[in-house]
């Protein structure tokens, strides 16, 4: 006689097998030097766990910030910005990029580079603009995601020679180094001044609107493949030098700099561009 109260059993696909149940799995597709589709579990650890690090460090910049520790916020920023250049080195040299990376290391990035950043400037001169400097942080907050989300979808797109938009670890050092400044000197960046505080105010909504710019910043990604002349070192020596005698004030001067050098860039690849077309139109009509 059989047993009526038996469970059916049900076919349960490939693809809901592997998270039925209670689980803290990662499971995603990965291609291997064959060009074969394979299904792999786990995350790469030190990679993620250096990104891990980078998302603690803009976590507790933010809780600083909100205790009025503004040294150690700045300090927690910068650690994330180096934090952010080493993990995907670290990836890449170990062979150990995957999907699940790179979206992780976003989130950490929109936290340290996005929040953290707007959250420190808003405690440190904008809340006494009120809605007007919570305005201006979010401005800054909702480019840093918008320039992630591009950037997500345009891995393998652009030239990998250069950044479309500021990168957002470099918007975060320039605000922190404006932060950081105004903190050592106090008798130049009066906070009860209302020009002052538009003036950083302006600054968040001009920084957010060049993450999102499509002006072109040199990554260097191409530096370390390549030699170079001798002669590049004596003003990378001064910089150096620059940034000694007084860190805050070397880092933010090299970081406008920088900021400014994007327009420079983008004129002379758009020329190099139009070059190459002439060139190449000559050639067909001759």
């Amino acid at each position: 006689m059989t047993n009526t109260n038996k469970p059916e059993r049900h076919d349960v696909s490939p693809e809901n097998r592997s998270f039925d149940g209670i689980t803290f799995e990662v499971e995603e597709e990965e291609h291997t030097h064959e060009g074969h589709k394979v299904k792999r579990r786990g995350i790469y650890l030190w990679p993620n766990l250096i990104t891990t690090i980078a998302l603690l460090s803009g976590f507790y910049s933010i809780i600083a910030s909100m205790n009025h520790d503004y040294v150690h916020a700045i300090y927690a920023i910068f650690l994330a910005a180096i934090l952010d250049g080493l993990d995907g080195r670290v990836a890449r040299a170990i062979g150990a990029q995957s999907a699940f990376g790179e979206q992780y290391d976003s989130l950490s990035d929109l936290l340290a580079f996005g929040v953290a950043p707007a959250i420190l400037m808003y405690s440190w001169a904008l809340h006494d603009l009120g809605r007007i400097g919570l305005a201006c942080s979010f401005v800054y907050t909702a480019c840093a995601a918008f320039r992630l989300a591009r950037f997500n979808v345009q891995i393998g797109v652009v030239d990998k020679r250069y950044f479309i938009g500021i990168a957002s670890p470099l918007a975060a050092v320039m605000v922190i180094s404006l932060v950081w400044v105004s903190y050592d000197y106090p008798m130049v960046f009066d906070l009860s001044s209302r020009a002052v505080q538009i003036t950083y105010a302006a600054v968040m909504v001009i920084v957010g609107l060049l993450m999102v710019s499509n002006i072109k910043y040199y990554s260097f990604k191409q530096v370390d493949r390549k030699r170079v002349p001798f002669v590049v070192m004596i003003p990378i020596v001064l910089v150096f030098a620059l940034i000694l005698y007084d860190i805050p004030l070397g880092i933010l001067v090299v970081s406008i700099l920088y900021a400014i050098s994007g327009f420079i860039t983008t004129f002379l690849a758009r020329n190099e561009k139009d070059d190459t077309s002439h060139v190449g139109e000559a050639g067909q009509t001759k």
